[in-house]
């Protein structure tokens, strides 16, 4: 009792009592207001498509109103909630145009609900959103995202089947006014029918007709007028590295680029860049199912790093994206925590040789020297080279080649790949190649049979890009160039080499020891499991047989509940999970610069020069 008096004497209680009444935290209104409003369109859409309510005393006075009435609120009804289950995602990513739209939709909505099924309760829910929606509209200043009249497509298709199986609900919610038994095939040409405004070949009693007509008629006109828009809204594509950034980036990294080995793949096209005010850093990301993912350490002046992490940071603010970066290094790291309040995970380990010290000889070197051994016996040879010194036919052949032999139509890579052969500013890049030539051989690449790509990590690196080779081909083709690679490096002044980065090493290295415990074992087990569709035990293996040293890599991340958010934005970037449409009619050209709008500028400007805000760390 005494604690309980103390705690009022305290104002402590009269003080949660006012939080209470103020309502949620203005940070947590747009995840909480989104859900609500998924709620709120399947109850718009419950409404609109069974039938009201006979027993209210509201059903007297609505009796008068005309027969049209009635089936159009429930039309109504039906169109504001699938608008809104489509907004809910923008409401919780914090879009402005969402907000807009759910403004005017919540209301339409709700005197829909109270017309055709005299809902009081749909309209306080409604009426509590909008009092929500407006109070805290601060709070939803996203801007939109990139975008494609691809989207009008797959707008398209996603709504066409929505319809086409809210319409079977809708021709079925009146069994006791429906005449005679109709089939299945018959429900679907009637909701087909009514999609495109039509008359089906099912009938009911009363003005049932004219609820289902209605109804289905909303569905097929939201369906036409949404992919109407999406398809002619003004395009805006995703950033990408212009001339101009290029240039930057390259000056650059001729001054820090010794800093991080995967340094030059921030030189892929299909990036884009920001820079710290003083231009002397920068980071480049992409931008994959609203994650905004950075690659490797930032580019530039250590000192200049803060300046872009936080440009960085406020371009994923005034959008609502997600932040992350993947496969940091230990120094970036530390730096992106230390300046955002971001959290750090050990992702995996990257195997670099230092040449010095690499030799065949020795016992932990037998199998790779017996391999090579053996396949140069079979009459194979190496070459390895600069870019610049191959002539434009051999350029043109390992271009060929590369992409012949890539396995899968999409390219994969993002963090640790740059995605082109052989281009004029890729001129210090390094080449090798396995040849043999064999009798009849018919092979557009001539006597080529494999591949190995190199970037250039610093003055004196090389980090490994692609490796590629003919399946017809020995066993056995990566070793070999690897090895010649890391022979001719003295006579190439290349001191360190970083080859393939291998996920959870540690944990795989770690779990095949004697004495590792049982949770190790476990883990180590999934690691093995998941090997059959992700190459982790391979590479890891691979990498282990040229003894390198092993330098860990970090994702740094918000929150422990966005892992698996990133994680699937990842997998598509690397090119493991495709979701784009084919884009048939790409054409296959530098895109052009992407301009900045200026609203857009001016909010980055302003966030950017602003005291950043300060995430809160992951337990």
């Amino acid at each position: 009792m005494s604690s309980r008096i103390d705690a009022d004497k305290s104002g402590q209680v009269p003080n949660r009592i006012r939080r209470m009444l103020h309502g949620p935290r203005p940070e947590s209104v747009p995840g909480l207001v989104g859900t609500a409003v998924t709620v709120v369109g399947l109850l718009d859409i419950a409404a609109g498509v069974f039938p009201r309510f006979r027993h209210s005393r509201i059903h007297a006075v609505t009796e008068v109103l005309p027969g049209s009435v009635g089936p159009f609120a429930a039309a109504l009804a039906i169109s504001a909630g699938v608008l809104l289950l489509l907004l809910a995602h923008g409401l919780k990513r914090r879009k402005r145009r969402a907000w807009r739209a759910a403004v005017v939709l919540l209301p339409a909505g709700a005197v829909a609900q109270f017309t055709y099924r005299h809902s009081v309760i749909g309209v306080v829910i409604a009426a509590a959103l909008l009092a929500l929606l407006l109070r805290h509209q601060n709070e939803f200043k996203a801007l939109p995202d990139p975008r494609s009249r691809w989207k009008a497509l797959a707008n398209f298709v996603l709504m066409s089947a929505g319809s086409i199986g809210l319409g079977l609900v809708i021709v079925n919610s009146h069994p006791g006014r429906l005449k005679g038994d109709p089939g299945l095939y018959e429900q679907i040409q009637h909701v087909i029918y009514g999609l495109f405004g039509f008359e089906g070949p099912m009938d009911y009693y009363g003005r049932v007709s004219w609820t289902v007509g209605y109804s289905l008629g909303a569905l097929g006109m939201l369906t036409a007028l949404t992919t109407i828009y999406l398809a002619f809204r003004p395009e805006h594509p995703a950033a990408r590295l212009t001339s101009e950034d290029e240039d930057k980036l390259r000056e650059l990294l001729a001054r820090h680029g010794g800093r991080d080995s995967l340094g030059h793949f921030a030189l892929r096209r299909d990036k884009a860049v920001v820079f710290s005010p003083s231009g002397k850093a920068a980071v480049t990301y992409r931008v994959v199912s609203g994650v905004m993912l950075a690659s490797g350490d930032p580019i530039g002046d250590v000192e200049a790093w803060p300046g872009a992490i936080e440009r960085f940071m406020a371009e994923a603010r005034i959008h609502s994206w997600t932040p992350a970066v993947m496969g940091c290094s230990e120094t970036g790291g530390e730096v992106w925590t230390r300046e955002t309040g971001l959290d750090a995970l050990e992702l995996g380990d990257e195997a670099i040789v230092d040449t010095k010290d690499f030799s065949l000889s020795g016992r932990a070197m037998r199998n790779v020297r017996q391999m090579v051994k053996r396949i140069e016996r079979n009459g194979y040879t190496t070459k390895v080279r600069r870019v610049s010194e191959l002539t434009e036919a051999e350029l043109d052949a390992v271009r060929g080649a590369s992409d012949a032999w890539r396995g899968t139509d999409t390219e994969r890579g993002f963090s640790m790949a740059l995605g082109r052969v052989g281009d004029p500013g890729d001129g210090d890049c390094v080449i090798a190649t396995a040849h043999r030539t064999e009798e009849g051989d018919t092979s557009p690449f001539g006597d080529l049979k494999a591949v190995l790509h190199f970037v250039p990590w610093g003055p004196d690196g090389m980090s490994l890009d692609l490796m590629r080779r003919d399946r017809a081909a020995d066993p056995g083709m990566n070793e070999l160039l690897i090895v010649a690679a890391l022979q001719a490096c003295p006579d190439l002044k290349i001191e360190k080499v970083s080859l393939n980065f291998a996920m959870f090493r540690s944990a795989l290295a770690r779990g095949e020891k004697i004495g590792a415990g049982p949770v190790l074992r476990a883990w180590r087990g999934l690691l093995v499991f998941l090997s059959r569709w992700f190459q982790i035990e391979s590479l890891y293996k691979f990498n282990a047989k040229f003894q390198p040293r092993w330098e860990p890599r970090f994702v740094v991340f918000r929150t422990t509940r966005d892992l698996p958010r990133i994680g699937f934005a990842a997998m598509q970037a690397e090119g493991f999970v495709t979701l784009a449409l084919p884009r048939l009619f790409a054409a296959r050209r530098r895109p052009k610069p992407v301009r900045t709008c200026a609203h857009r500028t001016h909010q980055l400007t302003a966030l950017s020069t602003a005291q950043p805000e300060r995430e809160v760390r992951a337990a």
